[in-house]
């Protein structure tokens, strides 16, 4: 199968340039391409593997990609669709983007790495408007999706140069990198295509971008850190358990989608895992093969077994030596008090909250009644289907 059609297949297309000749090329192999990101955290999380993967899979295809990690850019902070987001310190984003560039390494140890500040950080403000900002309409970028949805609220001068930044490090990779495609979440198109206008306008030559659909749950909710619900790919935050458990509770109706995202498995592994699902969705083979998939990719296959082994036997009501276990010594209390003490709920009222909607199993047990008195001294604890724990209290 050809590029473009795995990427159709994939649902990994969401908007691309018009160039008449960009399918074929894409087909072709051979561009140099790049996928950026701000270093907010000195993680990566699980929406962004969705997108990076990106890099692999266009590798396959005899492209070359480049990972950029924006030291410059997330000094700045790109628009929200809400309000504006809190400054970062230097020292706060130098040390996120070696944590990042580190995370890359690891799992697309063929990408040439780039920091925007490189190139940034000696441009003067007077050079950057005379060289680049003359190349900018104002009302081009106002109608701008983004930029359109926080006029009424009120956007700063800072956020609002955040474009002409992203398009300049294009033009940059461009003249430098031989780089002539840009990838991107969906919501960066308006940043992704000034760059193209830009390179257009300095070079008088072409230049070839598309976009990726955001991953979200079936409510439209993305998997991102500003979001709450966080994923993070660093086993130090996000246990291969917990990725797994996670993942392994897959909505139904998103679970293929995900596959196909989220996995290299081919074309026919996923139309049968397809097939599968919709004939015996209880079996939840396909829930099983993402959960496996991913968190083999990200830890190893030794982990993804020991992951698949401890939710078998959580399932079963067993309790498991792999299983993210929190100590409470000397703890006394009802299950209210163990869910605050746990930090499964951040208060008593959400706690009773949970119990009460029947949220929360002790021993694969609901238990509703909140005044319900802990007397185990080691036990599973479960909140939903997507956080269970082991409870030691000696």
């Amino acid at each position: 199968m050809k590029c473009y059609d795995d990427l159709v297949f994939r649902g990994l297309i969401k908007d691309m340039t018009n160039n008449e000749d960009f399918i074929e090329k894409l087909n072709a192999g051979g561009m140099t391409f790049y996928i950026g990101t701000d270093p907010t955290a000195d993680s990566l999380h699980l929406g962004h593997l969705s997108s990076f993967l990106i890099c692999e899979r266009l590798a396959r295809f005899g492209h070359h990609p480049i990972v950029l990690v924006g030291g410059a850019t997330g000094l700045i902070g790109d628009p929200r669709p809400t309000k504006e987001r809190e400054q970062s310190s230097v020292d706060f984003i130098t040390g996120n983007v070696e944590g990042i560039k580190k995370q890359l390494a690891k799992y697309f140890p063929h990408c040439e790495m780039v920091n925007n500040y490189d190139w940034t950080k000696d441009v003067s403000y007077i050079d950057f408007l005379r060289d680049y900002g003359k190349f900018f309409n104002i009302n081009y970028m106002i109608n701008k999706d983004i930029i359109k949805r926080r006029l009424d609220e009120g956007i700063s001068y800072t956020e609002f140069s955040y474009m002409l930044m992203q398009a300049y490090d294009f033009l940059w990779l461009y003249e430098n990198k031989n780089c002539v495609m840009q990838v991107a979440g969906q919501d960066q198109w308006g940043n992704i295509t000034s760059g193209v206008e830009l390179i257009r306008k300095k070079t008088g030559k072409d230049a070839y971008a598309f976009t990726m659909p955001l991953v979200t749950t079936k409510s439209g909710v993305k998997f991102g850190k500003s979001e709450g619900n966080a994923l993070w790919l660093d086993k130090d935050k996000t246990s291969p358990y917990d990725m797994y458990q996670y993942l392994i509770n897959s909505e139904d109706e998103m679970v293929i989608d995900y596959l196909k995202r989220f996995t290299f498995l081919s074309h026919e592994e996923i139309l049968d895992l397809e097939k599968k699902h919709k004939e015996a969705p209880e079996r939840r083979d396909a829930h099983k093969a993402l959960a496996y998939e991913v968190v083999k990719f990200l830890h190893g296959e030794e982990e993804a077994k020991k992951a698949k082994e401890t939710a078998e036997a959580v399932f079963s009501g067993k309790a498991s030596v792999d299983m993210p276990t929190i100590e409470l010594p000397g703890f006394e209390g009802n299950i209210v008090d163990l869910l605050v003490a746990s930090e499964l709920a951040p208060s008593k009222s959400e706690a009773r909250r949970l119990v009460v909607q029947g949220g929360v199993t002790i021993d694969s047990e609901k238990q509703m009644d909140p005044n319900y008195i802990i007397d185990k001294d080691e036990f599973i604890l479960g909140k939903g289907k997507k956080k269970i724990i082991k409870i030691k209290i000696k």
